[in-house]
């Protein structure tokens, strides 16, 4: 099974911003990683009458949207398929970093900011993270890590720590 680490946290909180500072850290280090973004709004992308949309309603099981440089899959499916869609997806993947799905079953670590709503808090206490990444003071539950915004090692070391995790 490939390990799935979540990175969830507040809107505007920097979880793309660090994701995509930590891929590349990840991938020197030899990884092969794979990348998942929750994106609720999606169904909006297939427009009704659209070509893909038609090509869905008409029976196909996958519709694959080419472009010049980017392409996109779309299928219907139910939520509980996600972890198979995954291990089919994304095989030869050493690691799946996710955007998201706080409610998900995976590793979850947050990335926290106040932002301009000074009285917002971490999200940890109402959802299990194993540590939350940020540059604030911030008071966490008992056995919930806290590391730098800025100490890539340190979140390099505990991504490292849960790809090894058994599952």
């Amino acid at each position: 099974m490939i390990p799935v680490i979540s990175f969830i946290g507040h809107q505007d909180s920097g979880k793309t911003r660090l994701l995509v500072e930590i891929i590349p850290l990840l991938v020197e280090r030899g990884y092969r990683v794979g990348a998942v973004k929750h994106a609720p709004h999606l169904d909006d992308v297939d427009r009704p009458n659209s070509d893909s949309e038609q090509h869905l309603a008409a029976g196909a099981s996958r519709v694959l949207l080419r472009g010049e440089r980017v392409s996109s899959l779309t299928w219907e499916h139910e939520d509980s398929e996600l972890l198979g869609d995954i291990e089919r997806l994304f095989a030869g993947c050493d690691v799946i970093l996710a955007e998201g799905f706080k409610h998900g079953p995976w590793p979850k670590i947050e990335v926290f900011r106040r932002g301009r709503d000074l009285r917002r808090e971490p999200l940890a206490g109402e959802i299990d993270v194993v540590a939350v990444v940020t540059s604030e003071h911030v008071a966490v539950p008992d056995g919930v890590s806290v590391i730098s915004l800025r100490d890539r090692e340190a979140i390099l070391g505990l991504l490292e720590e849960l790809i090894a995790a058994p599952a």
